[in-house]
């Protein structure tokens, strides 16, 4: 009896069931591959897991019946991907989010911008906006705005359009009140926003400060140099490849002396910790030797 008489008799069969991980991976792979090829998006370094959560998910909602479906329509239906992409993108944020990063900033980053004639900020990865508004609100109290340029960056397309509204629902004012308030918040914040029946909208002048633009981490250069570099909780979703390119850029954009804030779960690879001083460790702001 040959190997395949073997599986139609019913043995082997388990065999068969252990393909089944390595096959999903084969798949997941393949569309990633696609997408690098067809649309210049990089998402190979991405945590497997992450992705992995955020194609089912995508499959589930439009009742597929593989990844290699999903891939089929990535690479036939350019507005597919889109939607695809935009799963991809991470969208978790809040305005003053972890308010102890936010009242180490006001008091030791601060005193070290307060002798430069102009300060240039890149927030990367800064999905649709709550963080870049928060900066630029601590930035007015501190006296510095005037002389400071945000350049707000995200692969997103669709959040840096939202990003550029400077709206957001008015519901979670209250929580974004109570962050802004633990941050070291010196004024009444309801005096930053004008409100609807459904938004939040904050001042204009807030947004003359800030640059709004793609940018991918993945795959693109530096394109200024900093005095401070804010990407936080953005690193969590990269594998360590991915994580080395970023913390390479990063330092290649850092003016010396400039400060490098990262997220409350991340930290600096060990291969770039001869290059940085801690200033907040507990909040990962660091500057650059």
């Amino acid at each position: 009896m040959s190997e395949f008489d073997s599986i139609e008799a019913g043995q082997g069969l388990e065999g068969s069931e252990e393909l089944q991980q390595p096959l999903e991976d084969i798949e997941i792979q393949l569309l990633l591959e696609g997408i690098y090829l067809a649309y210049g998006y990089d998402f190979r370094h991405y945590l497997r897991s992450s992705i992995r959560r955020r194609v089912w998910s995508r499959i589930n909602l439009d009742n597929l019946p593989s990844i290699t479906a999903l891939l089929d329509k990535v690479l036939h239906e350019p507005d597919y991907f889109h939607l695809l992409a935009n799963d991809f993108s991470i969208k978790v944020t809040e305005m003053y989010r972890d308010p102890d990063f936010f009242q180490l900033f006001r008091e030791r980053v601060v005193p070290l911008l307060r002798n430069k004639s102009e300060i240039r900020i890149w927030h990367a990865g800064c999905s649709t906006g709550e963080e870049v508004y928060s900066m630029a609100i601590l930035l007015l109290e501190e006296g510095l705005l005037h002389r400071t340029k945000i350049y707000a960056t995200d692969m997103n397309e669709q959040a840096i359009q939202k990003a550029k509204q400077g709206k957001f629902p008015l519901k979670r004012m209250q929580s974004f009140t109570k962050n802004y308030l633990q941050a070291g918040g010196m004024k009444e914040f309801s005096s930053y926003y004008t409100t609807d029946r459904e938004y939040a909208i904050f001042h204009p002048e807030l947004a003359d400060h800030i640059v709004f633009a793609q940018h991918n981490l993945a795959t693109d250069s530096t394109f200024n140099e900093f005095h401070v570099i804010l990407c936080r909780n953005v690193l969590i979703y990269f594998d360590t490849t991915l994580q080395h390119r970023v913390h390479q850029l990063f330092y290649d954009s850092l003016a010396e002396g400039g400060i490098l804030g990262l997220g409350s779960m991340e930290s600096l690879l060990a291969a770039y910790k001869p290059s940085y001083e801690e200033l907040a460790p507990a909040e990962r702001i660091f500057r650059k030797i």
